[in-house]
């Protein structure tokens, strides 16, 4: 099983819960419609990477979330995650009406920083810089649907492990990953950075 860390311990998901569609710039930006309830899909735990592996044969997009962590059915800890996506794939298998878990839930799709534990929820930001150029930010106050508010949809009608994430979604200025691109991600707790991570694009 793959881990990612809470505090400087492993821990074990044994799925990653993922929200499309919960920015409306985001929406825009892929000529999506607004839908009226949260699009919920899953990553397994073999998606869980630590590092941002590119393609030589497929463009993968990078789409920077903000990262619950659940114990006991709430929301625990706080990350930051890329969601890694086939876009062209996603295209064609939507356009047919078929599942996204070719272009959603391929081995290495999720890369994660460390995770802290939470403060107030409704307090978080996200950043994430390519080559050190700010390329998308994200807050509570812009998601459609709140944390809260995902996480008793989820638990509605699917049972959350400990070590369980969920991904709230991702804002616009989504795009390729290009070999040797550098990543660095930021959660703010206000004003205050409590989480910064770099990775370089393989």
């Amino acid at each position: 099983m793959k881990s990612v860390k809470l505090n400087g311990i492993e821990v074990q998901p044994t799925k990653l819960v993922c929200i499309g569609r919960n920015y409306v710039e985001h929406i825009k930006e892929l000529n999506n419609e607004i839908p009226t309830d949260p699009v919920i899909f899953i990553k397994p735990n073999s998606s869980i990477s630590n590092s941002i592996d590119t393609s030589k044969t497929e463009e993968i997009h990078y789409e920077g979330e903000i990262c619950f962590l659940i114990k006991n059915n709430k929301l625990h800890g706080v990350g930051f995650g890329l969601d890694l996506t086939k876009r062209n794939l996603q295209s064609t298998l939507k356009s047919k009406g078929l599942p996204w878990e070719r272009a959603k839930s391929f081995d290495k799709s999720a890369v994660f920083s460390e995770f802290v534990e939470c403060g107030d929820v409704q307090s978080y930001k996200m950043e994430l810089y390519i080559n050190d150029h700010l390329k998308q930010s994200a807050n509570y106050q812009l998601m459609i649907h709140k944390p809260e508010a995902l996480l008793e949809e989820v638990k509605s009608f699917l049972t959350l492990e400990d070590g369980d994430i969920i991904m709230t979604g991702t804002p616009k200025g989504v795009g390729i990953i290009n070999s040797g691109d550098k990543f660095t991600a930021k959660i703010f707790c206000r004003k205050n950075t409590v989480i910064e991570k770099s990775w370089v694009a393989l």
